[in-house]
């Protein structure tokens, strides 16, 4: 599934940190990802969800837990303005409702609820639409992720009165234990975690009335450029997708933008990406797709998605993915 939204690299800098003590070099874990070392020293920079998640495909593959590591280290201060406006609100109850309102500048590729069961209430992650094969460590990732928000706005752990996640468990249970200090219910019907309802009226101890509105105002605006440029970049690889056999050049795509070259480059380079990124990021995606498709020979692969030479896709492919088509191959 193509992804349109854009995010952060904090997942990146976390991923990239918790493998630095293991020596494992930052090329390895960015591999086919489009992301260069030096995007990781400019604080503004944008990537797509798509990049995000080449990267934690190739920690998943290095280590199968790592989501539950990664969700341990982001912390609420890693929200930018969103976190300041949290731990600034009057309540738990009035942060946690503002947190639900910004979705996209909380990055999340779930729909996040807070459902009420009598005397708890039920913190769910829900909605998943994105790749199947990294649904666990997306549910992992959230739910940890959630219960250090809630534990860096009190100043102290939320007692949680239950977890459950919609997969058997994995043969690394007792990890959940570590993060999850409740009782544990796999093959459930949701992902959530409980806690007394009660906690949501609870005092913030950083609650300030002064800063809390003017973080708050700060972030409509943000959540407002964010989702704007969000629906831009979709048009863009909308148009793009459906036409990967003959792609229109970067003029060509302007015209069917409504703006001149000039501003759909200057537009482009405010989301971090160039043209040529995106169509190989699409190209990139639509190749592994048909990939997976064992009657469709490779030179018709490079024929749907506008190479003129078999051996050109598959130098291409290799620059994305580290390995050759026929390699990747199930």
């Amino acid at each position: 599934m193509l992804h349109s939204h854009l995010t952060t690299l904090n997942a990146v800098s976390l991923i990239l940190n918790a493998f630095k003590d293991q020596g494992l070099s930052s090329d390895a874990l960015l591999a086919g990802s489009g992301i260069s070392p030096a995007d990781l020293s400019r604080a503004d920079t944008r990537i797509t969800t798509n990049q995000e998640m080449l990267v934690c495909a190739n920690a998943v593959a290095l280590r199968r837990d790592i989501g539950l590591e990664l969700g341990r280290r982001m912390h609420v201060s890693s929200y930018g303005m969103l976190g300041y406006a949290l731990l600034t609100s009057a309540t738990f109850g009035d942060a946690l409702r503002l947190a639900l309102r910004y979705p996209a500048l909380l990055g999340t590729l779930f729909e996040l609820s807070l459902e009420q069961d009598g005397e708890r209430v039920w913190f769910a992650a829900s909605d998943y639409r994105e790749n199947p094969a990294m649904a666990v460590f997306n549910i992992e990732f959230c739910l940890v992720s959630l219960k250090v928000i809630c534990d860096d706005l009190l100043g102290r752990p939320l007692p949680l009165l239950g977890a459950r996640f919609e997969y058997p468990a994995p043969d690394y249970q007792a990890r959940y234990s570590e993060r999850f200090e409740c009782p544990l219910q796999f093959a459930a019907t949701t992902n959530a975690f409980a806690f007394d309802r009660r906690w949501l009226d609870q005092p913030l101890p950083l609650a300030d009335a002064i800063t809390h509105q003017a973080m708050a105002e700060r972030c409509r605006k943000q959540n407002l450029e964010f989702t704007g440029r969000q629906a831009w970049l979709g048009r863009i690889r909308q148009l793009l997708t459906a036409q990967l056999d003959a792609a229109p050049g970067l003029e060509g795509l302007a015209e069917q933008m409504n703006c001149s070259a000039r501003t759909l480059r200057r537009h482009l380079k405010d989301l971090g990406c160039s043209y040529q990124e995106l169509l190989d990021e699409l190209r990139f995606e639509r190749a592994k797709q048909m990939l997976c498709e064992d009657q469709v020979p490779i030179y018709r692969i490079a024929e749907a998605l506008g190479f003129s030479e078999t051996a050109s896709f598959r130098h291409a492919f290799i620059r994305w993915s580290g390995v050759a088509p026929s390699q990747f191959r199930p």
